[in-house]
Parts: C-alpha cells; structure tokens; sequence
C-alpha cells in the first residue's frame, strides 16, 4: 500500500491530515497530541531495520495490541515499532508484503486503541 492511499484513507475516515514534523517523516494526529500514525521514508536501508536486502523503504508505524505485538513480529511485513515503544506500535513495511485491508486494519485498531484511551 502507497503511503498516499494511507493518507486518503485516514482523510475520509477521521479528517485527519498529514503534518510534517521532521523532514522525511509524516505524522497524523489524533485528538491533538497522541500519534496514530507515523510514516517514514526510511532512506538509511532496510538493513538498518533489521532487513537482509538493502535499499529506501517507506515504514508505517501504528499502535497496536500488546498482545498481537509478538505474533506479528514474527510475520514478515511486520517490525517492533521503529523509535516507538516496543510493546504498544508495530513497524509495518510499505513495501506490498502487507495486504492494503490488513494495513488499513491496523490504522483501525491504532486510532480505536488512543480513541478508548482518551
């Protein structure tokens, strides 16, 4: 899944916008100060992130359930949270080896997880 269809997609379902913080990385808010979403455009490598190949390689981060965490983890597509907390995010790589409805399910529960939580 591109990180555009990622960005329309949470557009229509929570009128939430892109911001940059940094120059490569996009975050999407949710109720002001809590992080959905984060997305990098990782150009130090796949390498860098644990990965055998080389080269960029656009991530999402989302939060997800800690007790889906270490299943996930063991699937490829799917990375401990890249600077997030090991435990709460999941590194999804946008590369196509996750399913667009599996990405966009897990932007689902992210945004219900800080959403139950506020």
């Amino acid at each position: 899944m591109k990180r555009e269809e990622i960005f329309q997609y949470v557009k229509e379902q929570y009128g939430t916008e892109p911001e940059y913080l940094w120059k490569k990385i996009l975050i999407l808010r949710c109720f002001d100060i809590k992080w959905k979403m984060v997305c990098y455009n990782y150009g130090s490598g796949k390498k860098t992130l644990g990965l055998e190949e080389d080269g960029k390689i656009n991530i999402l981060d989302v939060k997800c359930d800690p007790d889906l965490v270490g299943m996930l983890i063991q699937t490829y597509g799917f990375l401990p949270g890249y600077h997030m907390n090991k435990r709460h995010w999941i590194t999804i790589l946008l590369d196509e080896s996750v399913s667009e409805a599996k990405t966009l399910d897990f932007l689902d529960m992210s945004y219900d997880l800080i959403d139950s939580g506020k």
